[in-house]
């Protein structure tokens, strides 16, 4: 029976170890023929070669060594003890230390793999910099690829030493109890057991010195690595090496490596010289000198730098200035200073079409909304995100937002989540929508030029492959080329099929589709009717899990964008290189900044774009950033992986874009980082802010945006990502700093700096201003009451000719609804003045006079009803001021025949005009006129209370 049950252990043992071992081996398979259906099985290959020609040398040389040390342990123990045979014999024994030799072998194996098989690639890959760290004048690639792969070798020995020392005392009591000493009685009258185990103990403590001596060797060698770290200390006026890290810490770590290096040689001396104290000196020393050393740095900070921290640490504020621009792509922003004027006229919109064309009233967050309710079409559709970009759509540089309507398998009904529908019948997504970003609906929908399915465009951009079969959304594998036909699109009551025609997938012939039931747990992939040898399975279809499968080693952008290229849907992600080791570099780029992240990051380039076609999957990699050492180190250690960006289509190479994600980083170093003067840096005399404004009724820093209009001192409009800056604790504009997306200026970083001597209204002055204005100020009161909510948008700050003219729409909103928000009204400000108005139009009229319309017909927008009338001039405008038509009517007041059967829409307007009339009459001194529109208001108000209450 006992016999039974031990060969059925033996079965179910082997058993599991076959299915783990099957297991790897499918993921194994299907992931080599997962990369070579992209073509980078050249990827796959150059970490299983690394990792194999590092592993395979590692594990036979510390097998081997392991039983050597073991064998060798075990002759000088039964040499020591004079060990007689207990248990087992000396080939038993010989045999059973084979075991845990094997086992540390694989372990320091695949320790040392997982730990260095990267850092030996960028070893060996390493690109210069060439520029040297101010402190030791090393290049930083010493620091980016050498310094860590040495430091962590030498950490990895000592884990190796502790190691061994915790597995010669489990090899002690292993001979202990197979070996048991023969009782020696060194002289007549002393005690065997006593003598036999000083024998042993002094055997065993040999070897402990031994392996004390070695650990304190590597301990000097990495003291005296240790002394790089001094670039990178918290400590003192700023990150770096500061006057006290050199004056005491940079002395300190020499000392502490010379006391480890004699701590070995007193280790020996004294377990030689039965001087037990001595062996102990070492440990002692490094405490004393580790004491002594914190003191001297912490009295040195107190009583030298401290009285005088300018004088003593101006130096190295001025290397941490420097490095920190360097570290993230700082050091090239040019400035210029912008000598503000208020002389705008309409002759200047007239000679800037394309800028005041694109002055944006859409809000990507309303237009999401939108998109979801107006354009899904069905609940599985999704639009998950907005992008920003911009096209020549019928001969105008227009800037877009653009979605991808994708397909979401979590809002299928639970009864059509069946296997069939998931992986057979439901593939892809279906189209985009396009929208102007300054034009409506007279709904204030955004209006679209691309909408509907199959897509229909109103303009000459056009989407001739909308089917979206990689996305943010598809995240489940499928099948194509099958018995079935794959759902395609919704068509009235019934649905348009369709086959995949691609080249994606990988072939379920064969032993593929074996191999793919196992990878997938699906029994049903082998033995379904609808998939035969021609089928081909799809799986990572997801755009972020499949270019960072490809390569891990890139920071890639949350925020993919989709173009239309050629009729087709390619996404665009922006990859990033990122570092911690950027000598004098403050670290900003953490998890505070970037939940993804794990630890502090001081470097960060844009250095790759990547492009993923949305029906094919195909992934290249085009390198953005030539200049970086990073990115072009990774193209040594993969070739074939990275392609120049001039390979990129001419269509797809118009739509890169500066990212937000860098630009948003930057602005926050440069916040601070702007200051060159060390003095100034140091007292933080000019430190700026990046401007608020107010969103939603929440104060928030300024979104930078995207927008396109005409840099001062160039000759046509472009594309350009801006953000503004007011100097601390104050709202008043100091700076705008610029980032240009076109042609041959892309990435150049512009500092637009504003006069110190005057006021330029910041956005949140000009929110202020919009607050103190009684006509909006009434009108957002009387709109955000009866179940609406009143949405403010971005405030948009935009430079034209020596000026800035500042947009903000504002949406209302049903409370009570799940309707979108609707653009309702366009505020606008230039110098003094601010306006509100139906139309982007209208506004720019009040502010500038009429002219020729700026503005296209189909990028207007209107009105939302008849009723609606421009608002009554604001306080302190006068009929007939610059820019303010002088004979500006008073708004004619049309009540409901029945005001509790009026809607609240009809109401709102109602009593918005009724306040203008009153204030209209208040400035005529038409003192009857103002007590009749104050009663007819507050007529209406309780009206809308008592829908409110309803």
């Amino acid at each position: 029976m006992n016999r039974i049950r031990k060969i059925l252990g033996g079965v179910a043992a082997l058993v599991v170890i076959l299915l783990l071992f099957t297991s790897q081996l499918v993921h194994f398979i299907t992931e080599y023929q997962w990369f070579a259906d992209l073509g980078y099985t050249g990827v796959f290959l150059t970490r299983l070669r690394t990792q194999m020609t590092l592993g395979i040398p590692v594990f036979i040389v510390a097998g081997i060594l392991f039983y050597a040390y073991f064998r060798v342990l075990k002759k000088r123990y039964e040499k020591q003890t004079g060990a007689t045979q207990v248990t087992l014999s000396d080939k038993q024994i010989n045999r059973w230390l084979l075991l845990p030799a094997v086992v540390l072998g694989l372990y320091t194996a695949m320790n040392t793999v997982g730990r260095f098989w990267w850092q030996i690639l960028e070893f060996r890959h390493q690109v210069p910099f060439g520029v040297e760290d101010p402190v030791f004048g090393k290049d930083i690639a010493y620091y980016f690829f050498t310094w860590p792969l040495l430091m962590q070798g030498l950490d990895t020995l000592i884990s190796l030493i502790f190691t061994v020392v915790v597995v010669t005392f489990i090899f002690y009591l292993f001979m202990l109890a197979v070996r048991r000493p023969t009782l020696i009685q060194v002289e007549e009258g002393t005690n065997p057991w006593k003598d036999t185990m000083k024998r042993f103990l002094t055997f065993a403590t040999r070897q402990m010195v031994t392996l004390g001596v070695i650990f304190f060797a590597i301990l000097t060698l990495r003291y005296l690595l240790s002394i790089y770290q001094l670039l990178y200390s918290p400590q003192g006026a700023i990150y770096g090496a500061g006057y006290t890290d050199m004056a005491v810490g940079l002395p300190l770590y020499r000392i502490k490596a010379l006391v480890s290096f004699a701590g070995g040689v007193l280790l020996l001396v004294g377990f030689y010289g039965r001087k037990y104290k001595l062996m102990a000196a070492g440990p002692v020393l490094l405490i004393l000198v580790t004491v002594l050393g914190g003191i001297a740095s912490a009295g040195v900070e107190r009583f030298v730098v401290e009285p005088n921290v300018l004088a003593r640490e101006t130096p190295y504020i001025r290397q941490n200035i420097e490095y920190t621009r360097m570290a993230y792509g700082l050091d090239n922003v040019r400035e210029e200073a912008f000598n503000i004027d208020y002389n705008l006229t309409r002759e200047d919109l007239e000679a800037n079409p394309e800028t005041v064309k694109n002055i944006r009233i859409n809000d990507y967050r309303p237009a999401l909304l939108s998109y979801n309710q107006l354009q899904a079409i069905r609940p599985y559709y999704q639009f998950t995100d907005v992008d920003i970009d911009r096209y020549h759509i019928d001969g105008e540089y227009r800037q877009v937002f653009t979605s991808a309507r994708e397909l979401n398998m979590e809002r299928i009904s639970e009864s059509a989540k069946t296997w069939l529908n998931m992986h057979l019948k439901y593939t892809h997504g279906y189209g985009a929508v396009v929208s102007p970003v300054n034009a409506i609906t007279p709904q204030g929908q955004p209006e679209l030029f691309i909408r509907n399915i199959p897509p229909v465009s109103t303009t000459d951009l056009l989407i001739t492959r909308p089917e979206i079969y990689f996305g943010e959304l598809t995240n489940h594998y499928i099948v194509v080329n099958t018995g079935e036909m794959e759902f395609d699109y919704p068509m009235g009551e019934d649905n348009a099929e369709t086959m995949y025609e691609g080249t994606a997938g990988i072939p379920l012939s064969g032993f593929n589709r074996l191999l793919y039931a196992l990878r997938e747990r699906s029994a049903r992939l082998f033995v379904s009717g609808s998939i035969s040898g021609e089928s081909r399975i799809i799986f990572d279809r997801n755009i972020e899990d499949r270019v960072t499968k490809i390569a891990p080693f890139l920071l890639y952008d949350e925020d993919p964008y989709l173009v239309i290229h050629e009729g087709r849907l390619v996404w665009i992600i922006d990859a990033f290189t990122i570092h911690d080791r950027y000598p004098y570099a403050t670290p900003y780029l953490n998890q505070d900044y970037n939940r993804r992240l794990r630890g502090d990051y001081n470097y960060m380039r844009n250095s790759v774009k990547v492009v993923v076609d949305a029906y094919e999957g195909d992934v290249n990699f085009y390198i953005a950033d030539v200049e970086d050492p990073v990115i072009q180190t990774y193209a040594n250690i993969f070739p074939g992986l990275f392609q120049p960006l001039e390979a990129m289509p001419e269509g797809l190479h118009q739509h890169i874009r500066y990212p937000q994600e860098l630009f948003d980083l930057q602005t926050i170093v440069y916040e601070r980082y702007h200051m060159a003067n060390p003095s100034v840096f140091y007292l933080d005399e000019d430190l700026w802010n990046i401007a608020q404004e107010r969103y939603a009724g929440q104060s928030q820093n300024v979104e930078s945006q995207y927008m396109i209009f005409k840099m001062p001192g160039e000759d046509r409009e472009e594309f350009v990502l801006s953000v503004p800056y007011t100097p601390n604790r104050l709202n008043n504009m100091i700076a705008l700093l610029m980032a240009r997306n076109d042609g041959e200026h892309y990435g150049e970083l512009v500092l637009y700096q504003l006069p110190k001597d005057q006021n330029i209204y910041g956005p949140m002055q000009i929110e202020a201003r919009i607050d103190q204005n009684e006509v909006i100020s009434q009108s957002l009161t009387l709109w955000g009451e009866g179940g609406s909510q009143v949405i403010r948008g971005n405030l948009l700050v935009i430079p034209m000719n020596n000026s800035f003219l500042y947009i903000e729409p504002l949406y209302i909103q049903a409370s009570n609804s799940d309707s979108p928000p609707e653009v309702k009204q366009v505020i606008a400000a230039f110098g003094d003045d601010i306006v509100m108005e139906s139309t982007l139009e209208e506004a720019l009229t009040r502010l500038f006079g009429a002219g020729t319309p700026t503005i296209p017909e189909s990028g207007t927008g209107t009105p939302s009803s008849p009723e609606q009338q421009p608002t009554a001039p604001a306080p302190g405008e006068t009929p007939g001021a610059p820019g303010t038509p002088a004979d500006t009517p008073s708004p004619e007041v049309t009540l409901p025949a029945d005001l509790a059967e009026a809607s609240t829409e009809m109401l709102i307007r109602a009593a918005s005009n009724t306040f203008e009339a009153a204030q209209k009459a208040s400035q005529e001194g038409d003192w009857a006129a103002y007590g009749e529109a104050l009663a007819q208001l507050e007529e209406i108000l309780n009206v809308l209370e008592a829908q409110a209450g309803e």
